[in-house]
């Protein structure tokens, strides 16, 4: 067995939150020594950086500004980007035909604009690198719609289409695209009452850790020969083979 390949130098830039699946993720690429850059609307993924040694900002994944400004932080100061992780939470919990046209514009902006251009802005960056990968936190339901979370399924089955064309694009420059799909997940997944996961194989909820080490995977060289696909995470939930 080969040597886990030395991430010292690299250098991990997490949108989306310091809680959570992101937070965790930031958590778990530190540990294994990459440098972070964080960002998100409510400053916790700055706090959570600075406390993990490395920089963040306050912006949000709909914002292109936004987006620059945590990618040019992170290259003033580390001066390289490695890994990519794009997060975003659920919205718009409604009947199908009661979300309203903003609604799903929003949607559309926070669950598929958001990775489409932070792939614009930090590809060449990733191609400076001499590779990477980019790591977009979705949700179990893309492909079996859950009416519970219409406007994230219906952005997030986009997105995977979306994540197919990337990664034959950039694939032979050695930038890999993938995504998580996690099902029903908890910080502490022992507060989850016993019968609200009777459908799921497992029979409980999973940790944001868990989730996170399912992405630190596929940021790192151990994911080497997986891109352009998604990766469920739900405890068996998903029913499709």
């Amino acid at each position: 067995m080969n040597p886990p390949a030395d991430t010292s130098g690299k250098v991990a830039l997490v949108v989306g939150g310091g809680r959570g699946i992101a937070g965790a993720t930031a958590r778990a690429l530190a540990d294994d020594g990459y440098k972070i850059a964080a960002m998100s609307p409510s400053g916790s993924a700055m706090e959570l950086a600075q406390s993990l040694g490395g920089v963040g900002a306050v912006g949000s994944n709909r914002s292109v500004a936004d987006l620059q400004s945590i990618t040019d932080l992170a290259l003033e100061t580390y001066g390289r980007i490695d890994v990519v992780v794009n997060s975003a939470g659920h919205a718009a919990r409604k009947p199908v035909l009661e979300i309203s046209d903003d609604e799903w514009l929003e949607g559309y902006e926070m669950y598929l604009m958001n990775v489409i251009r932070m792939a614009r802005i930090a590809t060449p960056h990733l191609l400076a690198a001499g590779g990477g990968s980019i790591v977009n936190v979705s949700t179990s339901s893309p492909f079996e719609p859950n009416p519970n979370y219409p406007v994230s399924g219906t952005f997030r089955a986009a997105l995977g289409s979306f994540t197919k064309l990337y990664s034959d694009e950039y694939g032979p420059s050695g930038i890999r695209m993938n995504n998580v799909l996690p099902g029903f997940t908890k910080e502490d997944p022992g507060t989850v009452p016993a019968e609200w996961t009777t459908r799921i194989p497992l029979r409980r909820a999973a940790s944001s850790t868990e989730v996170a080490r399912v992405i630190r995977f596929l940021a790192s060289e151990e994911s080497s020969y997986i891109t352009g696909q998604n990766i469920r995470v739900d405890g068996g939930s998903s029913r499709s083979v």
